[in-house]
């Protein structure tokens, strides 16, 4: 028996889902999370809500799909083969993150508004922050089998002190970032990660 293939609203056309993943990134630019509604990411799509619906049920699970589909591949970096040259490429993917548009707005607005709605924080853990790590933690990992990092090693501590030394300046302190800023972020975590172990 042959089984007739979807057509019109039961197809998911990669087009719109394109263009609905723009505009969503788009309002949350301009508007804010908390301001950013299905119905404005529809009219900016050229779609209508039922586009939407048929993908995600709630605004929520529209943005934090939109932005993990772009967000966790950033931290994807390649193994350079030692802790330094890992932590560097670390480094560098959370400074691009936090730096390039549109995450530069969009990630200070969605924090603030999960230090008010708990819901939010859990699932902005679950879809962008949990999947980044599982992607750095490997590069960690393996520095403790090449003996690089003692086995007793906190790794949870080891990727939030790569993370948060940027963050703070970058996104806290809105300070600038020298050229050599990078380096001594990765300088100063290495340092902080050996004298742990000792």
């Amino acid at each position: 028996m042959n089984r007739r293939v979807p057509s019109g609203a039961a197809v998911l056309q990669a087009g719109i889902t394109a263009a609905i993943t723009d505009a969503v990134l788009a309002e949350l630019v301009e508007r804010g999370y908390a301001r950013l509604s299905m119905e404005g990411v529809a009219k900016r799509a050229g779609a209508g809500k039922s586009a939407l619906y048929r993908r995600w049920r709630t605004k929520q699970e529209m943005v934090l799909a939109v932005l993990a589909e772009v967000s966790v591949p950033m931290a994807d970096v390649a193994d350079t083969g030692t802790l330094r040259g890992d932590l560097r490429a670390m480094v560098s993917a959370v400074a691009s993150w936090l730096t390039e548009p549109p995450f530069s707005r969009i990630i200070p607005d969605l924090v603030a508004e999960a230090t008010r709605t708990s819901e939010l924080a859990k699932a902005i853990a679950t879809t962008i922050g949990e999947p980044r790590r599982a992607l750095t933690r490997p590069k960690l990992e393996r520095a403790m089998a090449r003996g690089e990092l003692p086995a007793d090693t906190d790794l949870e501590m080891a990727q939030d002190l790569v993370a948060a030394l940027i963050y703070w300046r970058m996104v806290v302190r809105q300070a600038p970032v020298e050229q050599d800023y990078l380096d001594r972020v990765t300088d100063t975590a290495l340092r902080a990660l050996r004298a742990a172990a000792d």
